[in-house]
């Protein structure tokens, strides 16, 4: 059967990666065709459109780019209508993918949601469009499917979260190994995780490594994302103990000591590492305008949502400076406060589901498939 999947983003691209190898382990015959990276086209997806050229942060910077995502809408709808799949499949990136998916469902295209749009966050009013134009919706945070199911009568499939999968998947690397191959010296590491985005790095970096100074037992390393050059880092390297590891993030997380974090997927990523960290976040002025108006979570960082409670501290907008940064990496520092962690993270890992979630969700499209034939 031919299938046909949509990434946005660098973990839609790693999700979406071990989703193709799980449908081809079950439809041996699969042929797929994907927007995404890397991961999606060595997992042998046939890749039309990589996520760097989609990835755009913030409601002013949608703004400055609307030409170029309308550009894009209409060329996935072309590309789609040429390939003519039995399954049209979202990995979460919901602005594009909705838009697609009414299309595709006019047209009578099998459509198929892994990893939902968060729209438990804000946009509930996406609940419509939904329920419309999405046949199979496959969750990944055990809340969202009380959300759906029992909020807004939507059945939904709670497949576990494919994290687990896929950190359950990083090879083993001694720490004098990774010292050696990434030019690192004996201190133990902090890990700094500033997102994927130029948006992102501009504000974070900065800050981040303010708190350098005043840690000198530690070394500082940046985990560089695989959509971004060097060039975007290097003005923020400065003196020994500032490094930069790229496209090796859970390398460094298995070494890591304690990290400072944006948020997003890096958070939870942070802690299945069991890796005690500080979520840091700081966006433009105008976009957390708004945002703090529509948006009416308790938190922003998943730990703390999937827990119900404040297991990380969470820096936002004024709150991330360096202050505030150097108390909250002193105090889970702190041999105490780290034991604390990692109990609530192995709550965290428990609620989850366990590992199989690309295996799951590849089972259910294609028994759902074999049923409408």
């Amino acid at each position: 059967m031919k299938y046909y999947i949509v990434a946005g983003e660098a973990s839609g691209d790693l999700h979406g990666a071990n989703l193709i190898k799980a449908l081809k382990t079950e439809d041996p015959q699969a042929h797929i065709r994907c927007w995404g990276g890397d991961l999606m086209e060595a997992a042998g997806g046939n890749l039309i459109k990589h996520y760097k050229t989609l990835a755009f942060m913030g409601f002013i910077e949608v703004l400055f780019n609307l030409k170029t995502i309308v550009r894009n809408i209409a060329f996935c709808k072309e590309d789609i209508a040429d390939f003519a799949p039995d399954a049209l499949i979202f990995i979460d990136y919901p602005g594009f993918n909705m838009r697609i998916a009414q299309w595709a469902k006019s047209k009578g295209i099998s459509t198929h949601y892994y990893i939902s749009p968060q729209i438990w966050a804000w946009k509930e009013s996406r609940i419509k469009a939904i329920k419309r134009d999405v046949d199979a919706m496959y969750v990944i945070l055990p809340f969202e499917k009380d959300f759906y199911e029992n909020k807004h009568q939507f059945p939904v499939q709670f497949v576990g979260h494919p994290l687990i999968d896929a950190i359950k998947q990083q090879e083993p690397c001694s720490l004098a190994e990774f010292q050696e191959q990434n030019n690192l010296s004996n201190l133990p590491i902090i890990a700094l995780l500033p997102g994927s985005r130029k948006q992102e790095l501009s504000k974070m970096l900065a800050v981040l490594l303010s708190v350098v100074p005043d840690f000198p037992d530690y070394q500082f390393v940046i985990a560089g994302a695989p959509s971004q050059d060097f060039g975007v880092y290097k003005p923020f390297i400065i003196g020994d103990r500032v490094k930069f590891i790229s496209n090796k993030t859970y390398e460094l997380l298995q070494h890591a000591t304690a990290a400072l974090v944006t948020s997003g997927t890096a958070t939870l990523e942070t802690a299945l590492f069991k890796v005690p960290e500080v979520v840091c976040y700081k966006g433009s002025w105008a976009s957390y305008q708004i945002a703090k108006r529509i948006i009416t979570l308790k938190y922003i960082s998943l730990v703390n949502l999937i827990m119900d409670q404040e297991v990380v501290t969470e820096l936002i907008q004024e709150n991330c400076n360096s202050a505030q940064i150097k108390l909250e990496l002193q105090r889970i520092l702190e041999p105490d406060h780290r034991k604390q962690l990692l109990e609530k993270y192995a709550e965290l890992e428990s609620k989850l589901g366990g590992a199989g979630a690309s295996k799951k969700t590849a089972q259910l499209i294609v028994r759902s498939l074999q049923q409408l034939r």
